[in-house]
C-alpha cells in the first residue's frame, strides 16, 4: 500500500456524519414543524369565524327576503326556522315561501340564535352565533352587527 492509498482510506471513512449532528438536524426540523403547526391554528379559528359571518350573511338575506314577501319579521318565538317551514302561529304569514332547505349550524356544532326585536339592532334584528363557547351573549358571540 502506498501512502496515497492509505489517506484515501482514511478520508472515507470519516466522511459519515455523527450521531450528534443527525440528533441536531432533527431537533432543528422538529422545532421547524412546531412552529408551523402552532401558526397554522390560529388560521383554523380564524376560518371558523369566517364561515359563520358567512353564513350570517346568507341568513340576513332570506330574513329580509321573508321581510318583502310578508311585509314583517318572523318572530323570536317562529325563530329562523320560520325559514324552513311556515310557521303556524301569529302572526301567519301570507305570502310564505321556502328560502332555505335546512336550517345551518355555526362553525362549532351549534344552531344560530335570531331575536326580534335585536339587542344591538333595537329597529330590526339580531341573528347570531354563540361562537366558540357555545353560550350565548357571553362576549364571542359573532352576529350580523359584525358584518
Amino acid at each position: 500500500m502506498t501512502i496515497k492509498h492509505i489517506s484515501l482510506h482514511a478520508a472515507r471513512s470519516n466522511s459519515g456524519f455523527t450521531l450528534v449532528e443527525i440528533m441536531l438536524v432533527l431537533g432543528i426540523i422538529a422545532l421547524l414543524v412546531g412552529a408551523g403547526i402552532y401558526s397554522l391554528g390560529d388560521v383554523t379559528s380564524s376560518g371558523k369565524r369566517t364561515r359563520a359571518k358567512a353564513d350570517l350573511n346568507t341568513l340576513t338575506a332570506a330574513l329580509r327576503g321573508y321581510e318583502v314577501d310578508n311585509t314583517f319579521l318572523p318572530t323570536t318565538e317562529q325563530g329562523l326556522m320560520a325559514l324552513v317551514t311556515k310557521p303556524a302561529s301569529r302572526p301567519t304569514p301570507q305570502n310564505w315561501t321556502i328560502k332555505m332547505k335546512k336550517m345551518p349550524l355555526d362553525s362549532w356544532g351549534n344552531p344560530y340564535n335570531y331575536r326580534r326585536p335585536g339587542a344591538k339592532d333595537k329597529g330590526g334584528f339580531d341573528v347570531y352565533s354563540s361562537g366558540p363557547d357555545g353560550q350565548p351573549d357571553t362576549g364571542d358571540d359573532i352576529g350580523n352587527w359584525d358584518l
